[in-house]
């Protein structure tokens, strides 16, 4: 299975950029200004798989240079649309050969691994990113848990799915976003934990800290089962000893 990209569909792209923190997405950020600012120095730093702008400008709204690097050119056309005055870039299958060897304090990549596929690809990628961190950067990784593909969500559905119960890792999955127009099944592709930790030794990365962020009874949102099943993993990780 190859590096595929999913997102380079102009539909996609314009609901993606309409989305912002709704719902379950609203746990994935939520907790994200505490983590960085409890592991992160210095203000350089990379989202990797930008998408339309998102991330990139939540890092920018915490005082951070941002670079935003993607392969879909419609997602990153619609980021410089929203942010014109923003640093976006279009690298190809993971090619970080543009980028500077050990320039950024952190990288952060929100969602982006849930799409790419096999430890080989994962690992080549996790490399880049490594190659690309500062000596005492971070990478900050937030991905789907498996739990996500299995359950009611306020902003997903996967009921009409149950095949995905039967997934391992590697294999794909479908789920609904129900907060955006575009309504077309997303296909992921599942990572359970223990196969991050063996992909992340792979790539010479070690996992600092584990964060599986639940919602509160006092927040403003219809929760289905955030309150007790985390839907997302952030994992901060650092590179190994040389």
């Amino acid at each position: 299975m190859d590096f595929s990209n999913v997102y380079e569909d102009a539909r996609r792209a314009e609901a993606y950029s309409k989305l912002e923190f709704p719902g379950t997405y609203y746990l994935a950020y939520r907790d994200l200004p505490g983590i960085i600012s409890d592991h992160i120095e210095g203000f350089d730093a990379l989202d990797f798989g930008c998408g339309t702008g998102r991330s990139t400008r939540f890092l920018q709204r915490l005082g951070f240079n941002v670079v935003g690097v993607d392969i879909s050119e419609e997602m990153l056309r619609k980021a410089r649309e929203i942010d014109p005055e923003g640093n976006y870039h279009l690298i190809v299958d993971g090619d970080f050969s543009q980028l500077k060897r050990k320039s950024f304090d952190l990288v952060l990549s929100a969602f982006t691994f849930d799409n790419i596929p096999t430890m080989k690809k994962k690992a080549e990628i996790f490399k880049g990113i490594r190659r690309i961190l500062k000596n005492q950067g971070h990478l900050i990784n937030l991905v789907s848990s498996p739990e996500i593909y299995f359950h009611e969500w306020a902003s997903f559905s996967t009921k009409d799915f149950p095949e995905n119960k039967h997934a391992k890792s590697g294999d794909e999955v479908r789920i609904i976003q129900i907060d955006t127009e575009d309504k077309r099944p997303v296909i992921d592709i599942l990572w359970t934990p223990d196969y991050y930790q063996a992909t992340y030794e792979k790539s010479g990365l070690n996992i600092i800290e584990t964060y599986k962020p639940l919602a509160k009874t006092s927040e403003p949102y219809r929760w289905v089962n955030e309150t007790r099943i985390a839907p997302w993993t952030i994992y901060v990780l650092g590179r190994t000893s040389e």
